[in-house]
């Protein structure tokens, strides 16, 4: 099935190019640098991979996922299960930058219902906000209150990083390339505050694309190769991004 496909003069091209990256990335003489899985566009190896998603369904009837929890976040929880795809034969190579791969994402889908589409899920971003949970329960245990620096939104606050006696933990955004703050709500569940790259993003995108009732994080999936990992969702308060828990 993949031999076939491979026929075609596009993916003939792309293909050369996704195994000539593999071997870059594993050769010996290339220095740290030039053999780092980001130094590939995302988007060449997310077209790889939406093929043989897209061939796996029309073939088996089911999306090739691994299983999760009930109460997963929705873009967490469609994690693509690489083994399957192997088993059958629909994708030869798993991307450099997967964290099969010991890379920094894990591949999901969205819209898995509708039109399943493949992105990115950033893993240095949700280890951050995952440690810094972590540091935050830790503390509620001991002390019985929150370390809170100010209320973010409703039922939602800043973290006091000198209470923690910690540096101040930030995100740097896949998005935007910005610098993220973390937010916490009254149980300690750490999350990513992405206001600042929904702002960018919807400004960029014609800046009246979402109604009051939308969430908005889907601005930032819809332009772009990434999902909001350890996200809440977002509507348009005032004209503004306004966190929802």
């Amino acid at each position: 099935m993949f031999l076939q496909f491979a026929k075609s003069s596009g993916f003939v091209k792309v293909c050369m190019g996704f195994a000539m990256v593999a071997l870059l990335t594993t050769g010996c003489l290339y220095p740290n640098e030039l053999r780092k899985e980001n130094q590939v566009p995302p988007g060449e190896y997310i077209s790889l991979v939406q093929h043989a998603v897209d061939e796996f369904q029309a073939k088996t009837g089911v999306l090739p996922i691994k299983n999760s929890e009930l109460d997963t976040p929705i873009y967490e929880k469609y994690v693509i299960d690489f083994r399957r795809l192997q088993e059958r034969n629909f994708l030869s190579l798993i991307p450099a930058n997967a964290y099969e791969k010991g890379g920094r994402f894990y591949y999901v889908l969205v819209n898995p219902e509708n039109h399943p589409q493949v992105k990115l899920m950033d893993l240095v971003a949700f280890r951050k906000a995952a440690d810094t949970e972590k540091t935050v329960r830790d503390y509620i245990g001991r002390h019985g209150g929150l370390p809170a620096a100010g209320q973010a939104y409703d039922g939602l606050f800043w973290i006091d990083y000198t209470e923690l006696g910690i540096k101040r933990a930030q995100v740097e955004s896949v998005f935007t390339r910005a610098f993220l703050n973390l937010m916490m709500d009254d149980a300690g569940h750490v999350y990513i505050d992405y206001a600042p790259d929904i702002v960018a993003l919807r400004q960029k995108a014609g800046g009246n694309a979402a109604g009051s009732d939308a969430d908005l994080r889907a601005i930032l999936v819809q332009n772009s190769y990434f999902v909001p990992v350890r996200s809440l969702p977002y509507r348009l308060v005032n004209g503004d991004p306004y966190a929802v828990k």
